[in-house]
């Protein structure tokens, strides 16, 4: 009788691992199926998948449970076909489907709603086009379902409103139209709803301030119109809002509000109490009046607050000392009035600070607080009042422009995480003698603007301390005395403008060896003396020294003196070098070009090898050679004529 038990209890177990490990033949066959309608159905990824092997355990992202496959995931594999083939009836034990960052084009399947099982459906990053299947709402299992960054269209189907399990909603850049819909209130297990960069109009129904589990909303770059509903002020859990680039309309709620909208009236004092969950704050480019809030608290998580050209009047408010956490704060072009916060220096992370365009005045005090402002790299103080000497003290604690991370390999920005990806932060900024807007501020990326002010004094020497500088702007001052030589420290400077200010003396000669600086204004101050000769300082014009009677030397009309040969021949010999130089640059294009065969794929496999391993520094030297021999060319050809007609002057 026992050997009879232990004989059917071990044809159970084979039967069993034989299930397991075993997808049946028709799901198997399904797949292969599907997958001979691919375009690349050779794919590597996909060459696990034949009649001869496993599909639990051998095919590439296939699992299954108990003989049934329950998880398909070929996220980013290349894979090139039409959803519409997929086999969506012959998966019904399926939970787990991911297409997404692959190639697929056409619609999706009525068929799609056979899934019933189905937990997590992530199709997002690809082709699909057409409209939502009413079918989904079959998916009653649904926690998940991303189909963003696709070419969808029509409008967000009622039947989503049926998935009460879902937690995570995001249908962003696609091209649905139509209004937002009131069955979305029955989503009540949402904590992510992203609706972004659609063609959405009508308003924001109040229904959505009801979904009180959203912790991150996105309805940013629609054409929503109205007002923000009151009702968003239930949403306690929230900690990202997107409502930009929109037509919203009327004043904020004491809730919320967001940028680049026509936005106006007062900002509720119990928005700072929000900065508890909050980490973006942006409402940049709208109309907004009154006073900053003054209840921003201790604990604050608000890392980038953006209230950029609004109509805010006031002072800056002290408790956002308690922002610790703070990188990005930009108040600038508003009617703000007070003397520079030097309390901001307490803030530990603070890498931007922008205030300008206010009525900041008196002069900026020293700090007995010690170690501030250690992580700013940029700072805008320029077109306010304010007076006084340059702040020495304040320049010698900017620890993040003192040294430079040479181990840097990629490009990093000044972002903030969030699931969904980085909230990168945009600022305003005048740099090479143009106003440029940056929307993504990379970390390298360092500047002092006071320009625009009533700063008296000499410029303290202590500013060549900051080698990480890239953007040094002092123009517009009552600056007097010298330019000092530790200016020459600055390596990496690719805008130095000291221009309408009160100097006097000879520029220093240590200014020659600043090779990146790229925009240079001395002019309209009292500088005299010989322009430093070196091979950057010959690419500037004559505007950049223009108002100093007397400067003398290239490009400037008037010689220096007895030693207008020796720098004519200077000049002249330094630009027939570098003109060499780039002649050389250029005959070695000429010639990748030229082979027609090896030569063009050799270069153009040296661009493409620059261009992927993010290593520009050697093409940017040959562009900026190449752009720089045709100004040399020029001036060259303008120092010869001079001297031509001194020669027969003098003759």
């Amino acid at each position: 009788m026992v050997p009879k038990i232990l004989s059917i209890l071990q044809s159970f177990t084979l039967l069993y691992l034989f299930t397991v490990t075993f997808a049946s033949t028709e799901e198997a066959n399904a797949l292969l199926k599907w997958k001979a309608t691919l375009q690349n159905q050779n794919n590597s990824l996909l060459a696990s998948w034949t009649l001869s092997s496993n599909a639990c355990r051998d095919w590439y992202g296939v699992k299954c449970f108990n003989g049934r496959v329950n998880t398909l995931n070929i996220r980013n594999a290349s894979v090139i076909g039409r959803l519409y083939y997929f086999p969506f009836s012959s998966l019904p034990f399926l939970k787990y489907l991911d297409l997404s960052m692959n190639n697929f084009s056409g619609t999706i399947s009525p068929e799609i709603g056979n899934l019933t099982n189905l937990v997590h459906l992530q199709l997002s990053n690809n082709k699909i086009s057409g409209t939502i299947p009413p079918q989904i709402s079959s998916l009653v299992k649904l926690q998940t379902l991303r189909i963003f960054d696709n070419h969808l269209n029509g409008p967000i189907p009622g039947e989503i409103g049926c998935l009460r399990s879902l937690t995570k909603l995001s249908l962003g850049s696609n091209f649905l139209n139509g209004s937002i819909l009131i069955s979305l209130r029955n989503l009540t297990n949402l904590s992510f709803l992203y609706l972004y960069k659609n063609q959405l109009s009508g308003s924001i129904p109040k229904e959505i301030g009801h979904l009180r589990s959203l912790t991150e909303l996105s309805l940013r770059n629609n054409s929503l119109s109205g007002s923000i509903p009151a009702s968003f002020g239930n949403l306690t859990n929230l900690s990202t809002l997107y409502l930009y680039e929109n037509q919203l309309s009327g004043s904020i709620p004491e809730e919320i509000g967001f940028q680049r909208n026509n936005l106006k009236g007062e900002i509720p004092q119990c928005f700072g109490k929000m900065s508890g969950h909050l980490e973006v704050l942006d409402m940049h480019n709208n109309y907004l009046s009154g006073t900053l809030p003054t209840t921003f608290s201790i604990g604050s998580v608000l890392k980038s607050f953006n209230l950029h050209d609004n109509e805010l009047e006031g002072n800056i408010s002290v408790s956002l000392a308690n922002c610790k956490r703070l990188q990005v704060l930009d108040l600038g072009d508003n009617h703000l009035i007070d003397t520079f916060p030097m309390w901001l220096g307490t803030l530990p992370k603070l890498q931007v600070l922008s205030l300008r365009s206010k009525k900041l005045h008196g002069s900026i005090r020293t700090s007995r607080i010690e170690n501030i402002f250690p992580e700013l790299r940029i700072i805008d103080l320029s077109y306010n009042a304010l007076t006084g000497n340059l702040p020495t003290s304040l320049f010698q604690h900017l620890k993040a422009m003192r040294t430079m991370d040479q181990t840097m390999i990629s490009p990093t920005y000044v972002s903030i995480y969030f699931v969904n990806g980085y909230y990168h932060d945009y600022i305003p900024i005048t740099t090479k003698g143009l106003e440029l807007e940056l929307v993504k501020i990379l970390t390298a990326y360092t500047a002092i603007d006071l320009s625009s002010n009533k700063f008296e004094g000499h410029i303290p020497s202590i500013l060549g301390d900051l080698i990480a500088l890239r953007v040094l702007n002092l123009s517009h001052n009552r600056l007097q005395g010298h330019i000092p030589p530790s200016l020459g420290n600055l390596s990496i400077v690719e805008s130095l403008d000291l221009s309408f200010n009160h100097l006097s003396g000879e520029i220093p000669q240590q200014l020659a060896s600043l090779t990146s600086v790229e925009f240079l204004n001395l002019s309209h101050n009292y500088l005299e003396g010989c322009i430093p000769r070196g091979p950057q300082f010959a690419t500037f014009q004559n505007n950049s020294y223009q108002g100093n009677a007397r400067l003398r030397g290239f490009p400037v009309s008037r010689d220096c003196g007895y030693d207008w040969v020796l720098e004519t021949n200077y000049t002249v010999s330094a630009l027939e070098d570098q003109e060499s130089n780039s002649e050389f640059l250029l005959d070695f294009w000429k010639s990748a070009l030229m082979g027609c065969g090896s030569g063009l794929c050799i270069g153009l496999s040296i661009v493409y090898f620059m261009i992927s391993t993010g290593n520009l520094k050697w093409l940017e030297r040959i562009i900026a050679d190449l752009e720089r021999k045709i100004i040399m060319r020029r001036s060259k050809k303008q120092r010869s004529q001079r001297n031509y007609r001194r020669r027969n002057n003098r003759l």
